[in-house]
């Protein structure tokens, strides 16, 4: 019965353990995708303004158009590739969550 409630007692603190790990690695993978999300909003607002201003600037309408279409097809652009660093970042966090468990699930097969 003693020995039982040790291996009770070890087996709850692993469990533990390797929870506050993932959580750490939840943690960590959050803020990186919060910075992410930070900095393209910040260089997206940017290219608006800059892209804005240069169609106020312009003499023509051919200009201004000219204008709008390039900073349509950057965003369009930047879109993508942010969306597919974001979709790695998710990716990499999961994976990074999961990683303490391997241990604890090899060593119960």
């Amino acid at each position: 019965m003693m020995q039982s409630f040790e291996e009770a007692s070890k087996a709850g603190k692993e469990f533990v353990d390797t929870s506050l790990k993932s959580a750490a690695a939840l943690s960590k993978g959050a803020q990186a995708i919060a910075v992410e999300t930070t900095e393209y909003t910040k260089n997206s607002f940017e290219a608006g303004t800059s892209a804005l201003e240069k169609m106020f600037a312009s003499k023509s309408l051919e200009k201004a158009l000219e204008v709008q279409t390039d900073y349509a097809k950057q965003s369009y652009e930047g879109f993508v590739a942010e969306a597919t660093k974001i979709g790695e970042l998710y990716a990499d966090m999961a994976k990074d969550a999961c990683k303490p468990f391997e241990s604890v699930m090899a060593k119960s097969e």
